[in-house]
C-alpha cells in the first residue's frame, strides 16, 4: 500500500506525530493509501516555511513576470501528468475517469491564464489635493494563504485558490480533505520540478481539528479560503474574524435548473441529467431542484425519467460508466436518509430511491439515480444541500412563479435558465439570487468567470481577475518631492512675469520664484507677495 508523506518547505516529510490513516477506495470500499495524519506542529512548521518564502526568500524576489513564467511552467507539467492525476483522484473519490480527466486536461489552462495575469494588477499615481507630492497605489501580495478543500474535485478546487494567490504573489498552505488527499500530495512534487521556491507550497494533510483549526488560527495566515459545506463555513468565518483574517468561501447550493415551456426540451432533458447525476450530485453547483412549466411538467417527466433510467452503474475508471459511487461512507448514509425523509414529507420517488445494487456496483457506495415528483419547495428535500444523485421536480406557472420558487431557499449558487426567449432569459438572470446563471446549458466554468454565491453560498469570489485581487491588499506611497511657489500676477505688468519657483521647503521655492520674477518683472521685488 502506498504510503505518502507531508510537503513541508519543498520536502516530502513524516508527520511528527508519527501516524498514518487510510485513504479508502469508494468503488471497492477498501484502503488504498496511507495518508499522513499531521497535527498542529506540522502546521506551524509549514506555516513558518510559507511566511519565510514570503518575506525572506527567492519568492519574494521574483518580479510578477518570472512568478508567472513558473505558473506556465507547472501548467505543462500537470498537462503531461493528467492521465496519471486523473487516475489518483477516480481511486480517492470515485468520480467517473471522464469527469475527472476533463477537469485534469482543463486545469493548466488555469495556471497559464493567472500566470499571465501575474504581471497585469497595476497601481495607478493619485493626483492629490497637496502642492508638491507624487502617490501612487500599489498592490501587495496579502500574506500567507490557507486554502482548505473538499473532498469532490480536489484538484479543480484547489486550483481556482492556488492559482491566483501565486499569481498575486502570495504563498500557500493546503488542507485537503482527509478523505481525498492523494492527488494534492502528488501536485506538490510538481512544483519542485517547476521550479518554485521552497515554502511556496505547501501540504499538511489530516482532520479538522488537528490540522484545520490551527491553520485557520495560526498567527501568520493571512487569509483563509475555504471550499466545503456552509456549517463549516460558518465555524471557519468566526475563527478568522476573531483574528482579523481575509476569508473567501465558496458554500453549499441548491441550484434551481428551471425549463420554460418554449426550451429545446431534448437538450434541457440531457442538461437536467448531466447537472445532477454525472458527478453522483457531488458538486456544489448540482442542478438539484427542476422547476419545469406545468404545461410541460409530465411530458418532460417522462422523458427524464425515461433517459435517466439507462444510465449505467459501476466502475469509475470503466469509459461506459455513467453513475459513479459516493465518495465517503457518511455522505453515503446521509443522501439515504434524506430518500427517507423525501417519502415521509410526501414525495413519490420516480426512479430510484435506494441503494445502488447492479451487478457493476460491486462493494462500493452506490446510490440509484432518483427522482422525486409531488414536491413542495418547503420540503426539506427541496430546501437542504443532498450532495448526492437526488434530483426533485418542482411545476411552476409563469416566470414569476418560478422566480419566487427558486428564489426562496438560503443558498444562491448557480441557476439555470431554459428558453428560446432571449427577452426571458435576461430579465430571468437579472432576478435569479445566485452567483451564476446559465442559460440553455449547465456547469459551463471558466477560469475567465468570477465564481461564488449570493446568501448563504459564501463570501468572495474565485476564477477571472477579481480572484487575484482578493489575493491583494492596496497600499500608497507619498512622497513630497518638491514645493511650488507662485508669486502674486497681481504688481506684474503681465501674467507672463509671474515667478514660479520650485524647492525642497516652501522658503526655498519662495526665494526661487522671487528671483524668477525679479528677472523679468517690472516692479519692484519688494512689491511682490
Amino acid at each position: 500500500m502506498k504510503r505518502y508523506a507531508l510537503r513541508i518547505n519543498g520536502q516530502p516529510v513524516a508527520p511528527q506525530g508519527g501516524d498514518w490513516f487510510p485513504s479508502q477506495n469508494p468503488y471497492t470500499g477498501s484502503a488504498w493509501a496511507e495518508i499522513p495524519r499531521g497535527d498542529a506542529r506540522d502546521v506551524d512548521a509549514a506555516v513558518r516555511a510559507a511566511h519565510a518564502a514570503l518575506t525572506t526568500g527567492p519568492w519574494a524576489e521574483l518580479t510578477a513576470t518570472q512568478r508567472g513564467a513558473l505558473m506556465r511552467k507547472l501548467g505543462d507539467l500537470i498537462a503531461r501528468d493528467a492521465a496519471r492525476l486523473a487516475a489518483t483522484e477516480v481511486r480517492d473519490n470515485g468520480k467517473l475517469l471522464a469527469e475527472m480527466a476533463g477537469q485534469l486536461n482543463y486545469i493548466p489552462q488555469y495556471f497559464y491564464y493567472f500566470g499571465g495575469l501575474a504581471d497585469k494588477i497595476q497601481g495607478a499615481t493619485l493626483p492629490l489635493d497637496k502642492k508638491g507630492y507624487f502617490a501612487y497605489t500599489r498592490h501587495e501580495p496579502v500574506g500567507v494563504v490557507a486554502a482548505i478543500t473538499p473532498w469532490n474535485s480536489p484538484l479543480l478546487l484547489l486550483t481556482w485558490k492556488i492559482a491566483p494567490a501565486l499569481a498575486a504573489g502570495c504563498t500557500v498552505v493546503v488542507k485537503p480533505s482527509e478523505f481525498t488527499s492523494a492527488s494534492t500530495l502528488e501536485l506538490a512534487e510538481l512544483f519542485d520540478e517547476a521550479g518554485f521556491p521552497p515554502g511556496v507550497f505547501n501540504v499538511v494533510t489530516g482532520f479538522g481539528a488537528e490540522v484545520g483549526t490551527p491553520l485557520v488560527e495560526h498567527p501568520l495566515v493571512a487569509k483563509v479560503s475555504f471550499t466545503g459545506s456552509d456549517a463549516t463555513g460558518r465555524l471557519i468565518n468566526q475563527q478568522a474574524a476573531a483574528l482579523l483574517k481575509h476569508t473567501s468561501m465558496e458554500l453549499g447550493g441548491k441550484s434551481p435548473y428551471i425549463v420554460f415551456e418554449d426550451a429545446d426540451l431534448d437538450q434541457a432533458v440531457f442538461g437536467a441529467i448531466s447537472g445532477i447525476f454525472a458527478a453522483s450530485g457531488q458538486t456544489c453547483i448540482a442542478g438539484s431542484r427542476l422547476l419545469v412549466q406545468k404545461s410541460i411538467h409530465d411530458t418532460f417527466v417522462e422523458r427524464l425519467v425515461a433517459v435517466a433510467r439507462t444510465a449505467k452503474m459501476g466502475d469509475p475508471m470503466d469509459p461506459d460508466t455513467q453513475v459513479g459511487p459516493v465518495t465517503t461512507p457518511p455522505q453515503y448514509e446521509k443522501v439515504l436518509a434524506y430518500i427517507d425523509i423525501a417519502r415521509a414529507e410526501g414525495a413519490t420517488a420516480v426512479l430510484g430511491g435506494a441503494r445502488g445494487t447492479a451487478p457493476g456496483c460491486g462493494q462500493g457506495w452506490f446510490v440509484e439515480p432518483t427522482i422525486f415528483t409531488d414536491v413542495d419547495n418547503t420540503m426539506r428535500i427541496a430546501q437542504e444541500e443532498v450532495f448526492g444523485p437526488v434530483l426533485c421536480v418542482i411545476p411552476f406557472t409563469d416566470e414569476a412563479d418560478a422566480l419566487r420558487i427558486a428564489n426562496d431557499v438560503r443558498f444562491g449558487l448557480a441557476s439555470a435558465v431554459w428558453t428560446q426567449d432571449i427577452g426571458r432569459a435576461i430579465r430571468m438572470s437579472e432576478r435569479l439570487q445566485s452567483g451564476t446563471v446559465w442559460v440553455n446549458t449547465y456547469r459551463a466554468v471558466s477560469f475567465m468567470a468570477p465564481f461564488g454565491g449570493y446568501k448563504d453560498s459564501g463570501l468572495g469570489r474565485e476564477n477571472g481577475i477579481d480572484a487575484v485581487r482578493e489575493c491583494k491588499k492596496a497600499g500608497n506611497t507619498s512622497c513630497k518631492v518638491a514645493v511650488r511657489y507662485d508669486t502674486c500676477g497681481a504688481y506684474a505688468t503681465s501674467r507672463d512675469y509671474t515667478g514660479v519657483g520650485w524647492g525642497s521647503t516652501e522658503s526655498e521655492a519662495k526665494a526661487n520664484a522671487l528671483d524668477a520674477c525679479g528677472k523679468g518683472c517690472k516692479v519692484a521685488v519688494s512689491d511682490c507677495q
